[in-house]
């Protein structure tokens, strides 16, 4: 190597005549660590705050071929050490903010600092939990975490099972894929679906479509979930999920599985969860309950109530980056019995051999469908520390007293029709229109024109059945700092707008 070569390697590694570029390449870990991220955080701040400024408002206005122009433009001019800071400032600029109060539409939390904090230090350190030798600490802290977690649901933390999942996507699919494999016996996974067998997943019509993704990865096919009527708040009906079972019987289908749903996307719809485990529990069928939205309620004492009935399930999905204000992903997938767990089971002996679990070094490998996985389990344990259980059961009251006076905004207001009480904190509503087919037209339109105008990000869904007159708009209000007034303004944005769709 050269002499200029030299002087370059040791630049990079952090030799006294470091230069921008090098200090750039620092490493975020080691004692040196916390200096090298220092600068580049305060960048990251600084660039935080002034695309905020320039963004104005719950969405960057313009329509999508003007922000990919944005960006283009944006990638083309920044480079050289004040790049970081140029591209979150075009982060930001760009970004719908969860954290204003209009942007009401999804289950896209705005996160807690905290949380975030604590997101870094895992950045930062970027363990990875397929062996222990890559993440001690974070190993053990999963595992106290999920035994928290297991016993909030209301299964018993020394026979339950579980892993950090991206969401609940992942986690249905653990949950049908643990459901499949006890009732349809150990060789599934080797041989595929016994010949003669018919497989079917009992969900409702307002279930996640993940259930459906779910079935055709694990090769029961999309066909094999039988969609269960809902009453007009979109729950399970329990007459017409007993009826479903007879047609199986009566066509010979095997039932692998019922999944409840504990919060539903469109209206936070909780499923009658102990008529729906009396009738798993009667046909020997696994229950699954999709909990990543209503799990949340489990921290408030005045809505854990409406879970009643979650510890009868045999597994269970919860996201925290929902009602939890973790950044995502912070998905938790619980079994009721770690022994149904024993599918997901792997031994790779450069992870986790044998001799060295019998030496005591444990391994969550066999726990998760993935491999590399980062220690999602520290910023909510982190959260939960500081805040404790009553702080963030406080945050969920705040946002369901908002969904209340939100839908009290909606039933005062001639413009708009409420569709119903909200469960949790989403208020499904529209702008009231006669024709079916114009109301459709027009709701959809004026989502559209808030978000070209930058003004409002609201949602919209469609209700089940067929023909016009089905298209809804939706709140889902996860900012516990929303005031009625910031309420009240979003809402009559939404009257202006449907004026003018």
């Amino acid at each position: 190597m050269d002499g200029q070569g030299m002087n370059q390697t040791a630049e990079l590694i952090g030799g006294a005549a470091e230069s921008p570029a090098a200090a750039a390449a620092r490493l975020s870990g080691g004692t040196a660590g916390p200096e090298a991220l220092r600068p580049l955080v305060d960048q990251v701040l600084a660039g935080l705050g002034a695309g905020a400024l320039r963004r104005g408002g719950p969405i960057v206005p313009g329509e999508p071929a003007a922000v990919a122009a944005a960006v283009r433009a944006a990638l083309a001019q920044a480079h050289g050490p004040g790049a970081l800071g140029q591209l979150t400032e075009l982060l930001a600029y760009g970004a719908a903010d969860p954290a204003d109060p209009h942007c009401a539409a999804h289950l896209h939390c705005p996160p807690l600092a905290v949380a975030v904090a604590a997101d870094l230090a895992v950045s930062a350190l970027n363990p990875s939990q397929d062996s222990w030798d890559q993440a001690p600490a974070a190993t053990a802290l999963e595992s106290e975490l999920l035994a928290e977690l297991a016993e909030l649901v209301g299964f018993h933390p020394d026979r339950a099972a579980g892993v950090l999942t991206t969401g609940g996507t992942e986690s249905n699919l653990m949950g049908l894929m643990l459901a499949r494999d006890q009732r349809l016996g150990p060789d599934v996974e080797l041989n595929g679906i016994p010949a003669g067998v018919r497989p079917r997943v009992l969900a409702s019509e307002a279930a996640h479509f993940s259930v459906q993704r779910a079935a055709a990865l694990l090769g029961l096919g999309e066909r094999a979930v039988r969609a269960v009527p809902v009453d007009r708040e979109l729950r399970m009906d329990p007459a017409a999920l007993a009826d479903a079972f007879a047609e199986a019987g009566w066509e010979g289908a095997t039932p692998v599985a019922v999944v409840a749903t504990a919060g539903t996307t469109d209206t936070g719809a909780v499923d009658p969860l102990h008529a729906v485990a009396d009738l798993a529990a009667r046909h020997g069928t696994w229950l699954h309950v999709d909990a990543a939205y209503g799990g949340g309620a489990l921290f408030s004492k005045r809505l854990a109530p409406l879970l009643d009935g979650l510890d009868r399930a045999d597994s269970v999905s919860l996201d925290w980056h929902k009602l939890g204000w973790q950044p995502a992903a912070a998905g938790v997938f619980l079994a009721r019995e770690a022994r149904t767990y024993a599918s997901l089971a792997r031994r790779a002996v450069y992870l986790n051999p044998a001799d060295d679990e019998e030496a005591g070094y444990p391994s969550l490998l066999g726990q998760s469908l993935r491999t590399t996985r980062r220690p999602d389990a520290f910023k909510l344990a982190a959260t939960l520390r500081v805040l404790g259980r009553d702080g963030l059961g406080a945050l969920v009251d705040r946002c369901h007293e908002n969904a209340l006076r939100a839908a009290a905004i909606v039933r005062r207001t001639p413009e708009l029709e409420l569709h119903c009480d909200p469960v949790l904190t989403t208020v499904v509503f529209r702008y009231a229109v006669a024709d079916p087919a114009e109301s459709d037209r027009r709701n959809a339109e004026l989502r559209r024109h808030l978000l070209r105008a930058g003004r409002a990000v609201v949602g919209r869904t469609e209700l089940p059945g067929r023909g016009p007159g089905r298209v809804r708009l939706k709140l889902t209000l996860l900012n516990p700092h929303t005031t009625e007034a910031e309420l009240a303004s979003l809402l009559h944005a939404v009257v202006e707008a449907g004026e003018n769709a």
